[in-house]
């Protein structure tokens, strides 16, 4: 019974998180609605796959608010804003859509952005810990931009972990492969020297006497993993510099403030302890 009172308490707490920013709030709504509908489509089309896609979409766009509820941060608007988007252009539009397809830079856009909101994160984390009362050291600027850079990256390097694994396990393309026209190999080396051998303007790849029709030769994975890396690290870059500076000057209206959770305030915390206080002089009196 007390677990239930307590998931509760945290659903309540979870809604409230939602609901409590009216622009934030219109914008969950109205992605909320299009993955909806997008999933009705799906079930029709009966690509379940595609309908799985999108329930999982639905719970991370909700995933914002319970970080909220659970450690009792306030994920600026803008930062839930552009979390909820990215989210949407990923699954939505990304996978179901086929924009990784139909745009060539779509997914460089997204690895650029995923970087900078990972260097927020890991930033955020450190800066709230380094500003509590409680601890007796005071970390430099520059430790925190490299502990966001360092955060950012290992996200990153995580992820790609993830697509090798789902691409040579379930034998799926999440490392999407890159038509070459150029090679360098020390495997066709015949004398087995070590040295490299060229192969340069490759115009086609016959496989069992026939040709795949890509004009070119196809990299499996290796080019797209370290271009994601690449543009991950320039986005984990630009938040970090601008986190340096941040803290370097602590400037009342910069533009990485609306980038950076603030913890509860106190008045948010007495309001909220006094809700379960009175649930539990309820429950009491019951």
């Amino acid at each position: 019974m007390k677990n239930t009172n307590k998931l509760q308490r945290f659903y309540k707490m979870v809604i409230a998180e939602l609901k409590e920013n009216k622009g934030t709030f219109l914008v969950y709504s109205g992605l909320r609605l299009l993955v909806v509908g997008v999933m009705i489509m799906q079930l029709f089309n009966q690509n379940y796959e595609n309908v799985f896609l999108c329930i999982l979409t639905l719970i991370l766009m909700i995933m914002p608010s319970v970080i909220q509820a659970t450690f009792k941060v306030e994920l600026p608007s803008l930062l839930e804003i552009i979390i909820l988007v990215f989210i949407f252009a990923a699954e939505i539009l990304g996978e179901i859509n086929a924009f990784y397809m139909k745009f060539p830079h779509w997914d460089a856009v997204l690895h650029t952005l995923n970087g900078f909101l990972c260097a927020a994160v890991g930033f955020s984390m450190v800066e709230i810990l380094n500003r509590q009362q409680k601890l007796k050291f005071e970390l430099s600027p520059l430790f925190l931009a490299i502990v966001a850079f360092c955060f950012s990256m290992t996200i990153g390097v995580l992820w790609e972990f993830f697509e090798f694994g789902m691409d040579k396990f379930f034998q799926l393309d999440m490392q999407k492969d890159t038509v070459i026209n150029f090679i360098s190999s020390t495997m066709l080396d015949p004398a087995q020297q070590n040295n490299c051998v060229k192969i340069a303007d490759i115009r086609e790849v016959v496989i069992d006497g026939e040709s795949l029709g890509i004009g070119g030769y196809m990299d499996i994975g290796l080019i797209d993993t370290m271009y994601d890396l690449l543009v991950n690290f320039i986005g984990a870059v630009v938040f970090s510099t601008m986190g340096y500076f941040y803290v370097k000057r602590r400037e009342a209206k910069s533009l990485i403030k609306g980038f950076v959770p603030e913890p509860w305030s106190e008045e948010k915390k007495k309001r909220n302890s006094g809700e379960e206080k009175s649930q539990s002089n309820d429950r009491a009196k019951k």
